[in-house]
């Protein structure tokens, strides 16, 4: 299942940019794409691109209600459900808080390449470490972090500082 967040308006060098969102039902990031344009080619280059880099297609696609995606939906994905239901997107919405986040700390983007970067990036970092602590014990918990924090070093070749 793929949730889909509607393309957010973000400002690079006074230009108005969107960013297109799409998380799985784990509220993992699958795809982030920054545009200059939201229309339907824009947002059928986002279906394709998202698309291409996963084995198979979605079994449900959940998006906003902009017009875009139905065109882009009876294109790119015709054989998959599409729901618009008004809080089906919460998933979607509430993944992006982070990044928001993260990004006010770096004073936001100042080229389009080094936002589209960053967010690729960012969005693969923050599901290794994004875990549902509601649905695991404690000790689980702690080893799951403490792998995570070990794949972490391994991939940044971080020495351990103990």
């Amino acid at each position: 299942m793929y949730a889909h967040r509607g393309p957010a308006k973000e400002k690079i060098r006074g230009e108005l940019h969107y960013l297109w969102w799409a998380v799985d039902q784990d509220r993992d990031t699958i795809d982030i794409l920054v545009q200059k344009r939201r229309n339907n080619t824009a947002s059928k280059r986002f279906f394709r691109r998202l698309l291409k880099g996963q084995c198979k297609a979605p079994w449900r696609m959940i998006t906003d209600k902009l017009k875009n995606y139905t065109a882009a939906h009876r294109e790119v994905l015709a054989s998959v459900p599409h729901c618009t239901e008004q809080y089906d997107n919460n998933r979607a919405e509430e993944s992006y808080v982070p990044t928001r986040q993260r990004e006010r700390q770096m004073r936001r983007f100042k080229l389009v390449g080094q936002a589209q970067r960053f967010l690729m990036a960012y969005g693969v970092v923050g599901n290794l470490f994004s875990l549902g602590r509601h649905l695991t014990r404690a000790n689980q918990y702690r080893e799951f972090r403490s792998r995570a924090l070990c794949e972490w070093q391994e991939v940044t070749c971080a020495q351990n500082m103990v």
